[in-house]
């Protein structure tokens, strides 16, 4: 990452969903034409239980209503959970001035998970046309983007230390069936504040 191009982190602790999703609508709305005077930020949250369901989902892929509020927002992909314990790390990137592509910043991204996740002796890996990171078959961590005037926002939502029992109610990113997991299977140390350090150190390095 070069110098014209600094990264702000901003560590929100637990915050509810919508009005996070709508302070990043807002941020990338004012970046507008201008967008090379605003420094591109990351942000690091926690969310009380909620499902997220992107532009092209499908709402059979809810399969019980559990008393979780479920969210309709403008990212791509399907239903998923985040909750307590999960680590989201939201990415509100100026993607012309870092030359990136939505393919090669969706592999950067995994590719930072994958390096956290090889941190602590664990193996991610890739599914073919199943974005995300999965550690043997499960998924440990989603993604999601939306693209506006060349800016991105959103992220991704990597869970470490979470009840996963809300998973079951839903087809997760609309795949029916697909296992998840989390960090504290393999290391039961992990937490995610200490995580949120190591992966902000891994997007530095891939941005």
């Amino acid at each position: 990452m070069g110098e014209d191009s600094p990264l702000i982190l901003r560590t929100l602790g637990q915050v509810d969903y919508a009005p996070t999703w709508r302070r990043m609508r807002e941020f990338t709305a004012q970046r507008g034409s201008d967008s090379h005077d605003w420094p591109d930020e990351l942000w690091l949250c926690e969310h009380p239980p909620v499902f997220t369901q992107g532009l092209a989902g499908k709402p059979e892929h809810l399969l019980a209503d559990i008393g979780v509020p479920v969210v309709n927002i403008d990212r791509g992909g399907q239903i998923t959970y985040h909750g307590p314990g999960q680590l989201v790390c939201y990415l509100l990137l100026d993607l012309k001035r870092r030359d990136l592509g939505i393919k090669g910043l969706v592999n950067r991204m995994e590719q930072a998970v994958i390096d956290l996740l090889a941190e602590f002796g664990v193996r991610g890996e890739r599914l073919a046309g199943a974005p995300g990171v999965y550690v043997g078959g499960a998924k440990i961590a989603a993604l999601g983007l939306k693209v506006k005037n060349g800016c991105c926002y959103h992220g991704l939502a990597l869970n470490v230390a979470m009840d996963l029992k809300p998973f079951s109610a839903i087809n997760p990113c609309g795949h029916a069936g697909m296992a998840v997991t989390q960090l504290t299977a393999f290391d039961p140390a992990a937490d995610v504040e200490k995580v949120g350090v190591k992966l902000v150190a891994q997007f530095r390095k891939q941005l």
